[in-house]
């Protein structure tokens, strides 16, 4: 199916605004749906598109890329071979997944002067990095970035256009909105947390309706990762310290401990593992700030950091994935409403993911108790101008949020706001305000 992203205005003003004086790069993880976006574009907005797909090019058109002095016989070659006519000024070529011929996206320099056509490249962008050292990156780049879809693009793709225009409209008068509205907002929420964002996911949820074909879709995904993985790291470090962040999240901890998934390993001498995994998008951190302020990325801790899945509908799958369907306890919990409070961790994914896809960094904060027995943790912190924005994260009540609290006190002159997110209505509790969970990506 093709669904409606929020990509496609950035992409459109790229091509209004730019007039083909650089190439658009349209990175992201696999399997969000670069490549339907991208044609869907081309077919929309161009008289005609030439798209080669590097995945599974042949031989012919890669040895044309080897040498690039003759353009013309170059776009005459591309057209016999693809059986497209090209319009100058009118047409896009695609380079899909174009990480597979890295001299492609060295020739962008000379074909984006030429300035015949308009040029889209797709590609993940850790493959991107590991086969580019031996060219010449090009300038003439726009790169864009696509996230697993959204909770807004969820409903557009489900039918609820409706309910996603309301929510927006309703962050913005900040009162209670009612059981009835509630409880049909939360259940929508639970059913995109369970389904997640990755189009084949969404598509099979709405073909089939069944949370198992569902689950089976999201399997072959978490397959697919898996063996990236294992190509960036052969000694399976990169797949265990994957494969282990549901359960580092359930634990409570205040990092993620390597050592707990790769044993007698370091976060040190692991460091460029983990930098390769941010890279694949996968995966989201969030950076522990040793000095909450507004230039929280000044002072973050690159040693101490939380590990979450870019998509919480894989997250769900990855949490039980050595047992079947049935046995997973969070599709019945969420579809029934009854997740319990040592089950927070799914919303904890949540709304990170929420955060990061609405384009904010991700920081967390610990700090020691007066007693110094135990410490208070701070989900998340948001900029804002100069103040900072504490955020909690509840899956249940209300009624305590300590850490918050004393966060505020100790950085009293620093905060613009405190926010608990949690399952309940609206509600302002004292200097907290409380916001149902669906807002988040709205902040």
């Amino acid at each position: 199916m093709i669904f409606k992203r929020k990509l496609y205005e950035s992409m459109l003003k790229w091509k209004n605004e730019r007039h083909g004086s650089t190439a658009l790069l349209v990175k992201g993880a696999r399997r969000v749906g670069k490549s339907t976006l991208v044609e869907t574009f081309a077919k929309k907005e161009y008289k005609s598109y030439l798209l080669i797909d590097f995945s599974r090019t042949s031989k012919q058109v890669n040895a044309l890329f080897e040498d690039m002095m003759d353009l013309d016989y170059f776009f005459l070659t591309l057209q016999n071979i693809f059986k497209v006519k090209l319009a100058e000024r009118q047409s896009v070529i695609i380079f899909d997944e174009v990480q597979f011929q890295p001299l492609a996206r060295q020739a962008i320099k000379h074909l984006v002067k030429d300035g015949r056509y308009d040029y889209i490249e797709t590609g993940s962008l850790i493959s991107i990095r590991r086969n580019v050292k031996d060219i010449l990156i090009p300038s003439e780049e726009t790169s864009l970035f696509l996230h697993p879809m959204d909770f807004d693009e969820f409903l557009w793709a489900t039918g609820k256009e409706i309910v996603s225009e309301q929510i927006r409209q309703a962050f913005l008068m900040k009162r209670p909105m009612g059981d009835a509205v509630h409880r049909q907002w939360m259940r929508e929420l639970r059913l995109y947390m369970l389904v997640g964002g990755m189009p084949q996911a969404v598509d099979a949820y709405i073909k089939h309706n069944n949370m198992q074909d569902v689950d089976n879709a999201k399997r072959d995904i978490l397959d697919l990762y898996e063996n990236d993985l294992m190509r960036i790291d052969a000694s399976g470090r990169a797949s265990k310290i994957f494969a282990d962040i549901p359960s580092q999240l359930n634990s409570n901890a205040s990092r993620y401990k390597v050592g707990s998934a790769v044993e007698g390993e370091t976060s040190e001498r692991l460091s460029e593992l983990i930098t390769q995994l941010e890279d694949s998008h996968a995966v989201t951190i969030a950076h522990h700030v040793n000095d909450p302020g507004a230039a929280m990325g000044m002072f973050k801790d690159s040693k101490r950091y939380k590990l979450f899945l870019a998509d919480t509908g894989l997250f769900v799958t990855l949490a039980f994935r050595n047992k079947s369907y049935t046995d997973n306890i969070i599709y019945q919990k969420l579809l029934s409403d009854k997740l319990s409070a040592n089950m927070g961790y799914v919303y904890e994914n949540l709304v990170a993911q929420m955060l990061y896809t609405a384009g904010h960094s991700l920081f967390y904060h610990t700090f020691p108790s007066d007693k110094g027995n135990y410490n208070f943790e701070i989900d998340f912190l948001l900029s804002q101008g100069d103040k900072t924005l504490p955020i909690e994260v509840k899956s249940s009540g209300y009624l305590s949020h300590k850490s918050l609290d004393e966060f505020c006190y100790k950085y009293s002159e620093r905060i613009g706001g405190r926010i608990l997110l949690y399952t309940k209505d609206f509600r302002q509790d004292g200097q907290t305000t409380c916001l149902p969970a669906y807002f988040a990506g709205l902040l």
